[in-house]
């Protein structure tokens, strides 16, 4: 019988109270992930206020002048980033510290007041303010991120020889992706099998305005669709609805729908201006689906819309559906290197078969290996259909 370990034996060894702080601070995550999560988001910022420097001017200057317009013109981009009082504010925290002005007083002036703690002092109260700023945006995002989540399914239908898979990863806290499959309704008078209508939308932009939009146009197809008219005219009225609140043309929506009828298996299907999807037959053999039109919500070139043109394909079983955003094949990793089709081609040739969950997890992490902690530019979306019997 082993001996039993004594009460002093059985107690853990104390962590100093630091490396409790520490795991707090850092979450856990490792020194080197840390890193590399930093100059990600430094590289993000540099994009953002690089937007407002006008390099021009920036070219003109020579050896250390040049240097120096680089400083001062991204400074005063993030400066104009604040709004007018904490501009003021910063300028005089800065003059403060770099200047650091005193008062001195008494006989030989032996006391004396130093104002560059003032300046740091200002410069931790913008910290503040501008942290209480993100925080409330933060609170408010996730609770568009629920809302919006609200909106796309949480699991495909289950259908008779019909295997589907979704997945999409924002690149941000809300995303302009869009992605849905559910089952148009029937009447008991028709006789006719339900039909499935898929959908991965796209709209133009990034963050909050784009998914306001996707809102919208989630909406209007869920209309649309309780309705008896066919996927053609569907679409000629999402474009219409588009045309109507696309700024102009500037918040245009690319988006690929197509209608399975869930006992033939026929698919009609419209790309408008949408990554071709990837269809793979059960023999290997690969096409690409391109019929249909431009994006939804471009201006009118003549003065009456051309109908999009619509496409057909038999599903038969082993056939694959693989339906994707730009923000797949546009991944890139920290050295600005895209993912790419051929990246995706040979990804689905090697994923596993056996249901369209697994080809899209394997589809998933290859991307993520891929782009290793590199801040993305766009949405990531994937939806799969696995045809089974």
């Amino acid at each position: 019988m082993p001996a039993r370990l004594g009460p002093r034996a059985r107690t853990k060894p104390k962590r100093h109270p630091f490396h409790d702080f520490w795991e707090r601070i850092t979450e856990g995550i490792e020194l080197n992930v840390l890193g590399r999560e930093f100059l990600s988001e430094a590289k993000a910022s540099y994009r953002l206020y690089s937007k407002d420097v006008d390099w021009e001017k920036v070219k003109n200057a020579r050896g250390l002048g040049r240097i120096w317009a680089t400083t001062l013109a991204l400074f005063q981009a993030m400066l104009m980033k604040l709004s007018p009082a904490r501009r003021v504010l910063l300028l005089l925290a800065i003059g403060l510290i770099v200047i650091q002005p005193d008062i001195r007083w008494g006989a030989h002036g032996q006391a004396s007041f130093h104002f560059g703690g003032i300046g740091v002092l200002i410069l931790f109260v913008l910290l503040a303010v501008e942290l209480a700023d993100r925080v409330t945006m933060k609170r408010d995002l996730e609770i568009a991120r629920e809302i919006q989540q609200w909106l796309v399914p949480d699991s495909p239908p289950q259908i008779d020889g019909i295997d589907l898979a979704f997945s999409t990863r924002p690149q941000n806290t809300v995303a302009g992706d869009y992605y849905d499959a559910f089952l148009r309704p029937t009447t008991p008078q028709s006789g006719a099998a339900p039909r499935l209508l898929i959908a991965v939308a796209d709209v133009a932009g990034k963050s909050v305005p784009a998914a306001l939009l996707m809102a919208t146009f989630q909406a209007s197809l869920q209309a649309l669709a309780i309705t008896p008219m066919p996927l053609p005219e569907i679409v000629d009225r999402l474009d219409r609805y588009c045309r109507a609140h696309s700024l102009e043309g500037r918040r245009f929506t690319t988006a690929f729908l197509a209608e399975v009828d869930t006992q033939t298996h026929e698919m009609n299907y419209v790309n408008a201006g949408h990554n071709d999807p990837i269809f793979r037959r059960a023999s290997g053999a690969i096409e690409r689906l391109s019929t249909g039109g431009p994006p939804f919500g471009l201006p009118l070139l003549t003065d009456s819309a051309t109908p999009y043109a619509s496409g057909t394909v038999q599903l038969r079983p082993g056939d694959l559906l693989f339906v994707f955003t730009d923000g797949v094949v546009e991944a890139v990793n920290n050295g600005d290197e895209e993912y790419r089709e051929a990246r995706l081609l040979a990804c689905l040739e090697s994923a596993p078969k056996q249901s369209s969950d697994a080809t899209l997890k394997c589809v998933m992490a290859d991307v993520s290996t891929f782009v290793g902690p590199a801040r993305q530019h766009d949405d990531i979306t994937c939806l799969v259909l696995r045809v089974t019997t």
